[in-house]
């Protein structure tokens, strides 16, 4: 862990803020807070203050990553709190600064155990800061399994099935991504909105008026858009039409140029705008660890160039990390502060903690990543602290 004093200066950064890019910034931090902010000469009077000079590198807000199976070699469905904190520091080496732990289809027994990990690591604060936890399933579409596990898929009859799905303490957040035209999915969809879960629409062929219906009852967002869904035809425009058309729906990705073509996410950016989409990562275990065969969720995972396949030939999530696809953004023409938005902004308003994360501004906590020329992190602080400092400049 790095230092965490009572007041930090960063000095000489450019500075992504919610609407525009300011050169030559100064941002103090106190008590884990962003305090002020600063144009030109900085001064700072007081006690047990240190200052970095970041010379001109970018300051984004830290990247949230809401959808996220594993990385360096642990699967969230079978970590113990030690492998969570393992992969809190990995991401916050690569700019990720909170994340949900992302839960693919299995047994009960599995999910208490894993929520039980979760929860152990929330309260330990190491590295990037789970917020909470995402179920990918099981209600969703068996026809649009991707490479989930539809053996534990399930459809919907009464509210205690929701039991089954442990829950983490009441600050957290508890995301779902449901399909709909499942049996019951509609009452499953207003139930969830009645005990305040962030209800998505994924794993999904839906009709676009089952959609409507599914909006009406509390989905407002889509998981990896385009992705596990029913494609766009023109003569059923489905969930993708859905999620282009409806101004008051967001949509999440995953840019990694094999998830979704460049030329894709270039057209959603346009059509759709940064201000309704959220990157993530959709990383599986693999992440970080190289090109080979691992062993995900019962079967062989094969990671070749970047590109991962189950036994089926299907993709089976990706191996980037948010800040690859921050990079790929960027290389699209998207701005810095489109990318902000995409990658810290919007997962923080779909989470409902922008009041305190998601952008850089006076009073926000201090979550902060810092990307030099080249897109790679020169530094990361998490509630004030530096958690990954390459050069370790307060050492």
């Amino acid at each position: 862990m790095g230092s965490n004093p009572q007041s930090l200066l960063l000095r000489n950064v450019r500075a992504v803020l919610p609407e525009r890019l300011v050169d030559a910034t100064n941002v103090f931090i106190e008590q884990g807070t962003i305090a002020r902010i600063t144009e030109g000469a900085a001064q700072y009077r007081g006690t047990d203050c240190a200052t970095i000079d970041l010379d001109g590198v970018t300051l984004f807000p830290g990247f949230i990553d809401v959808h996220i199976h594993g990385a360096v070699g642990v699967d969230t469905m079978a970590a113990d709190q030690p492998d969570l904190e393992r992969v809190s520091r990995f991401l916050a080496s690569k700019g990720v600064t909170g994340w949900l732990p992302t839960l693919v289809p299995a047994t009960t027994a599995d999910y208490r155990g894993a929520i039980q990990a979760i929860a152990g690591a929330m309260s330990s604060a190491t590295g990037a800061r789970i917020l909470g936890v995402h179920y990918e399933g099981p209600f969703v579409n068996s026809h649009q399994c991707g490479a989930l596990r539809s053996q534990f898929f399930r459809s919907f009859s009464t509210a205690t099935e929701l039991d089954d799905l442990p829950v983490l303490r009441q600050a957290a957040r508890h995301m779902i991504t449901v399909a709909p035209e499942i049996d019951g999915g509609l009452e499953l969809v207003r139930e969830l909105h009645a005990r305040g879960w962030i209800v998505s629409i994924g794993h999904t062929r839906a009709s676009f008026e089952l959609l409507e219906e599914a909006y009406a009852a509390g989905a407002r967002h889509m998981t990896h858009f385009m992705n596990a869904m029913a494609p766009l035809h023109h003569r059923s425009a489905g969930p993708v039409g859905w999620g282009l058309l409806r101004d008051d729906v967001t949509c999440d990705l995953i840019a990694d140029g094999i998830h979704l073509d460049r030329e894709m996410l270039r057209l959603l950016l346009k059509s759709k705008g940064a201000d309704r989409l959220s990157l993530i990562s959709d990383a599986v275990a693999a992440a970080g660890m190289g090109d080979g065969d691992y062993e995900i969720w019962g079967e062989t995972i094969t990671v070749k160039d970047g590109r991962t396949a189950n036994e089926r030939g299907a993709i089976a999530g990706s191996v980037i990390t948010m800040l690859d696809a921050v990079r790929m953004m960027l290389s699209l023409g998207a701005t810095e502060t489109d990318v902000a938005m995409m990658a810290a902004g919007n997962p923080a308003k779909l989470l409902g903690i922008d009041d305190e994360r998601g952008s850089i501004a006076a009073g926000k906590r201090a979550d902060l990543v810092a990307l030099d020329a080249k897109g790679n992190v020169a530094l990361t602080i998490v509630g004030g602290e530096i958690v990954f400092d390459p050069v370790k400049r307060m050492e």
